[in-house]
């Protein structure tokens, strides 16, 4: 971690700081301001303290955080959770979660701030009945696993940074500024990228190709209507492309595709793409879902295609975004208002999120949390209310290293 404030005339070290940035997520506090509730306690200062390797003799105010991650660029931070994700990684821990030996990223965007009048120049804006709207958003790109692991590995803020610009930034540029830096920090990761009816366009398409990155892209009439009217056409004629299965909770499944299909899009170039979609009946309820991907759909592969590749997509949304913003993180909060400081925020949500998950499927704990405290929220509950007035002992920093495994069932 680097920072740019004098470091003469500091009282707080950043290893400390970043300890209590972290808390601030990990305890579920919900706001800045709740550091000086519920992290003012001595036992949690020493526990700050030997978690961190300080001798603090106060906890930090809540602008003091603030003030410092105004001065901490957000590449470091960026920078500690690419080491992280590098670090699951090599220790093949998430191994299992790999389709045809394919990491899963899924990329999508969500609402992060939003004010009643601009914050700032790079403010997005939409008007609706009449009301202008402030708002920021980012682009999103988690690792997912079968299981329910959403793991963020790069971010790309939609703001408005160039003020004689004719459009507002978007989803679609923010992505062309986010493939270039996932590529860079994971080179030779294996990846196949999930991603919803709006990436379904050439210059998506391309640029998965000379990354070497398989894609499944929700497949709409909408999106592609003249590949959607040759997709029927092929459909209707090749009747052996058919698979029917039942699942282990007895939801009977139907797949058909076609291989081979040509798109050229509005710059002349010519994509050579497989569609594949399935009909589900679950107990009376019809579902339909249907998916453009560069990867090989055959009988042997179309199942798992579709459950643990194209369906996988609407875990960055429950196990992501929906739990960041409902359980405990409070992603839609604004912690600060200064540019520099939201960013930082962000990234420092994701890693506590990150770290989070681990603890909660890890076999540290004896059985699921949600069983052994009643929710994960309560389990945050237990944690602050645990580090506020039980001291760490000592001799837990030289204990013997041990192997905690994930939880893949």
């Amino acid at each position: 971690m680097s920072d740019t404030r004098d470091q003469r005339k500091i009282t707080y070290q950043r290893s400390f700081l970043l300890g209590m940035g972290l808390m601030l997520y990990l305890l579920k506090l919900g706001s800045r301001r709740r550091v000086r509730f519920d992290l003012d306690s001595p036992t949690m200062l020493a526990n700050l303290n030997r978690l961190t390797g300080c001798r603090q003799e106060a906890i930090a105010h809540s602008d003091t955080l603030d003030h410092f991650f105004g001065h901490v660029p957000p590449g470091s931070l960026q920078g500690l959770r690419r080491k992280m994700i590098r670090r699951l990684l090599r220790m093949k821990v998430l191994t299992h979660s790999r389709l045809f030996g394919r990491y899963l990223v899924v990329l999508d965007g969500t609402g992060h701030l939003f004010f009643r009048q601009r914050h700032c120049p790079h403010c997005l804006t939409r008007t609706v009945a009449g009301v202008t709207q402030y708002y920021h958003h980012v682009l999103e790109a988690k690792l997912v696993t079968p299981e329910g692991l959403a793991l963020s590995i790069a971010s790309a803020f939609i703001e408005n940074t160039d003020p004689g610009a004719s459009k507002q930034d978007c989803e679609l540029k923010a992505f062309l500024r986010l493939a270039p830096q996932l590529k860079r920090d994971f080179p030779q990761l294996r990846l196949c990228l999930l991603l919803d009816a709006l990436y379904a366009n050439g210059t998506v398409f391309d640029l998965c190709r000379q990354y070497r990155w398989k894609y499944i892209v929700t497949f709409k009439a909408g999106s592609l209507p003249a590949l959607w009217r040759d997709y029927q056409g092929v459909l209707a004629v090749a009747p052996e492309n058919r698979l029917a299965a039942e699942t282990a909770d007895a939801r009977r499944q139907t797949f058909a595709w076609v291989e081979a299909l040509e798109h050229v899009d509005d710059q002349k170039r010519t994509h050579r793409l497989n569609a594949f979609q399935c009909r589900e009946h679950d107990h009376g309820a019809e579902r339909f879902f249907a998916w453009v991907t560069n990867c090989t759909v055959t009988a042997g592969t179309v199942s798992a295609l579709a459950n643990r590749g194209g369906r996988c997509r609407w875990k960055i949304e429950n196990e992501g975004f929906n739990i960041q913003k409902n359980g405990g993180f409070n992603l839609e909060h604004a912690y600060s208002t200064g540019d520099r400081q939201i960013k930082n925020f962000y990234l420092l949500l994701q890693i506590a999120h990150l770290i989070l998950q681990l603890m909660e499927r890890g076999s540290l704990l004896d059985g699921d949390c949600r069983k052994l405290f009643g929710s994960l929220r309560t389990m945050a509950d237990r944690f602050r209310e645990s580090l506020r007035n039980c001291l760490i002992p000592l001799d837990a920093f030289a204990a013997r290293p041990c192997q905690i495994r994930l939880d893949s069932s």
